[in-house]
């Protein structure tokens, strides 16, 4: 009857685990919940040892009430050998010698040991955290005297520690992704907007509410001080080859504006470049050249399935350039018609993707004429201005509603 609420116990102890564990995806926090929930159920104080590439690891240590944390550049003897083999480490710790001594083996950071010691242990316990095939850590149980580990107990926390080793594995390749998916998704836009004499500019973008993909809304501006080029556009897709596909469009727009500005020449190119691949995917883009002119900024202007920029002028209207043309990359031998418009001293240029218009709230699509009628009541603002009005009522109007991802580029002529 004891073996049996023992098990029962154990049973209990461990679906607690399990429901508390899932759906952390921070390191730091499943950590935290790990070295909690197992003290003092798998031990009187818990040591989680992260193993580093270079041979080291990151210590987190909790005794019930305190988390101490520490690096170490190398591995104990017992600890190494966790990491290379995944064998389970049991040491009888001897009361009548200094028990530091053999802690040593399973402990590699002194301060950390010095606490462990200082509970009296019977015995330290090290068992590998393995998760696919990997051993990425290891956990380290400490019992003072009058509980050991009789089998049952280390079958425990080898249980245990197979469901923190998976937690942790999943939250670390999610952190690694988010990572990899902003390093890409940052690259896909100019870290930096150059400074034009005559021309003011500013950017924003704004990430798909609770996704973690690498989206393709892109802008760029590239050319000399009296021959700029500034492109907006948007991939078909998510992902890795959204982004794959954004840094091809990119560079081929770049290549092709070094050879000719006019918009229409290097939608063109991009066209051709995209069809070439046979990707099956497209592109939309905004492309405008801007040149100093008598008075304000003379602009030629093509897109490529993209919504035409609006025009803000300085009393207030709200313009919309009539142009239209087809998404690259679809078919062969396309052609783009340009549009010359003049961006007067204060008037300003919005280009945006389809996050902006097409976001979606309780009231439907933020749509063209919300956007319009916000713009009215910049007119003389700054870029900067423009672009975070945008942003705040595209963002209200969504009242938490999930969205695309939101990139707005403005620039306006000098006074």
């Amino acid at each position: 009857m004891v073996i049996d609420m023992r098990v029962k116990d154990q049973v209990g102890f461990m679906h607690d685990v399990s429901r508390q564990l899932a759906g952390s995806l921070n390191v730091r926090r499943t950590v935290l919940t790990a070295l909690h929930l197992a003290v003092p159920e798998v031990g009187d104080w818990v040591l989680l040892a992260r193993f580093e590439p270079g041979g080291g690891a990151t210590l987190t240590a909790w005794d019930g009430t305190t988390a101490t944390t520490a690096t170490v550049a190398s591995l104990s003897v017992a600890l190494a050998r966790i990491r290379r083999v995944g064998q389970t480490e049991l040491l009888h710790v001897e009361l009548d010698t200094d028990p530091g001594d053999g802690l040593a083996s399973l402990i590699p950071d002194a301060a950390m040991r010095a606490a462990a010691a200082g509970l009296r242990p019977a015995d330290v316990l090290g068992v590998a955290l393995t998760a696919h095939g990997t051993t990425g850590g290891a956990l380290i149980a400490v019992r003072g005297q009058g509980r050991g580990y009789d089998e049952p107990d280390v079958r425990l926390v080898e249980e245990y520690a197979s469901r923190v080793a998976v937690t942790l594995d999943s939250a670390r390749l999610y952190e690694e992704r988010t990572h990899i998916a902003n390093t890409l998704q940052a690259s896909l836009r100019p870290p930096v907007l150059p400074e034009l004499p005559g021309l003011r500019m500013a950017a924003r973008y704004r990430a798909a509410h609770e996704r973690m993909e690498i989206g393709g809304d892109f802008y760029d501006v590239h050319g000399t001080k009296d021959d700029v080029s500034v492109v907006i556009g948007d991939v078909c897709g998510k992902g890795v080859e959204a982004a794959v596909l954004t840094g091809q469009a990119r560079q081929t727009i770049k290549t092709a504006a070094r050879f000719d500005r006019s918009p229409a020449v290097v939608l063109a190119a991009l066209n051709d470049v995209l069809y070439a691949e046979g990707a099956d995917r497209f592109v939309t883009v905004a492309c405008a050249r801007l040149r100093p002119a008598e008075r304000g900024t003379h602009v030629t202007l093509a897109v490529a399935g993209h919504p035409a920029p609006l025009i803000v002028r300085r009393d207030g209207t709200v313009e919309e350039p009539e142009i239209r043309g087809t998404v690259a990359g679809v078919w062969a031998d396309l052609s783009y018609r340009e549009v010359e418009l003049l961006l007067a001293p204060g008037d300003a240029m919005l280009l945006f993707t389809d996050g902006v218009n097409e976001a979606r709230g309780q009231n439907g699509f933020f749509g063209m004429t919300r956007l319009r009628d916000l713009l009215a009541g910049y007119a003389g603002a700054s870029p900067e201005t423009l672009c975070e009005a945008v942003e705040q009522r595209v963002v209200e109007h969504l009242d938490g509603a999930a969205h695309d991802d939101i990139a707005l580029l403005a620039i306006r002529s000098g006074d």
